[in-house]
Parts: structure tokens; sequence; C-alpha cells
């Protein structure tokens, strides 16, 4: 669930590398060229890109919806079409069948086998409708920090690929420790690099 909607969970990531001078602009060209692609029309099986915050149907972002003073707000969109393995299983098996009898023939060869799922998976993959899913994130241009309203794993990696490949910046997840180096003075950040673990029961 995203941020503008209650309750969320997140996780918290260091931006690295430099923005150029026209920093909106340039922000502006990238978001653009990475929207979101829609494929409900196609046949291919996913697509990744950038929508607004507040909908998952806009990929124009006019007057720059995304900008909120030194804050950059988009939201992640993975559309991708699924097919469960058990349903290709009956219908690879149903087919083989139909071969067989067809054939008049007790066994059907590896290759063909493998040439039936194939065939079957593809037939499949071209009904199933796309399931969209969309991730919100908040980047702090000011102190280069990014908060990304998903704790889920395989998001995440999208989300350091999708940005490196739409900003050429490249995203490193900050856990508290290095939180702590941030927030704390010098020599607190000193006294941080000596704690260690401990049992409190």
């Amino acid at each position: 669930m995203g941020f503008i909607k209650g309750t969320a969970s997140y996780v918290r990531f260091g931006v690295e590398g430099d923005l150029p001078e026209n920093i909106w602009d340039f922000i502006a060209d990238k978001v653009a060229a990475f929207a979101f692609r829609d494929i409900d029309e196609t046949y291919e099986e996913d697509s990744l890109g950038w929508v607004s915050v507040l909908n998952m149907f806009d990929t124009e972002f006019d007057y720059a919806s995304y900008a909120a003073g030194d804050f950059v707000t988009l939201s992640m969109r993975l559309d991708e079409r699924k097919v469960s393995s058990v349903i290709v299983k009956k219908y690879v098996q149903k087919e083989e069948e139909r071969i067989k009898k067809e054939k008049q023939i007790p066994k059907i060869s590896r290759s063909m086998r493998v040439e039936i799922k194939e065939r079957i998976q593809n037939e499949l993959m071209r009904k199933a409708l796309p399931v969209p899913s969309v991730f919100d994130l908040c980047w702090n241009l000011e102190n280069s920090t990014l908060i990304f309203f998903s704790t889920n794993r395989k998001a995440q990696a999208l989300l350091e690929d999708l940005f490196r490949e739409s900003f050429g910046l490249t995203l490193m997840q900050q856990i508290p420790y290095v939180c702590g180096e941030h927030l704390l003075e010098e020599e607190d950040v000193e006294r941080l690099a000596r704690i260690t673990p401990d049992y409190f029961v």
C-alpha cells in the first residue's frame, strides 16, 4: 500500500550519483522516456515503467505532476501475464492424449512433449490478462534519499534496475546503522562504530 492511502511499510535508499544542473528538465525527459507502456492489446508477458502516484493510468505527467518542492513522487507499475503451472500441465496432458489417439501411438517423444508444452504455454499466455502491481516512491532531491513503499524483495530489485536505467543513478538500501551515520555528529559516529550486539533477556 502506498503512502497516500494511510499506513504503509517502506524501505529507505540512498541515491548515489550526480544529477545535471538542469535537474527538472533531466527528470522530465527520463520519466517520459521510461513511462509505463500498456500491454493489454499485445502478447507481451510484462511491462514496467513510471506512472503518476495519483493515477496508475496517467503516463503523461501533465504540469510535472510528480514534482513537489524538492521531492519527486512517482509510482512504479508492473503488469505481468501469469499462467498457473497447474493449468499448463492440465492442457499439456490433454493435448498429449489427443495426439496419441489421433496418431494411434502409445507414447510421445521427448522433443514432441517439449514442443507441445511451449505451444500450450504461449497459447495460454496470449489469453491471460495482465495483472497490475503499483509501488509508490518519494525521492528527496535535497538529501539524496528515496523512500520506497514496499518491502517486497522482487519489487525492490525491479526498482533498483529501473531507477538506474532511467536516471543513471544507483540506489543503496540504508539500514538503521547507515541512517545513524548520517544523523549523528562525528564524535557520535565513532561511538556508534564501537557498538556491539547484546541480549536484553
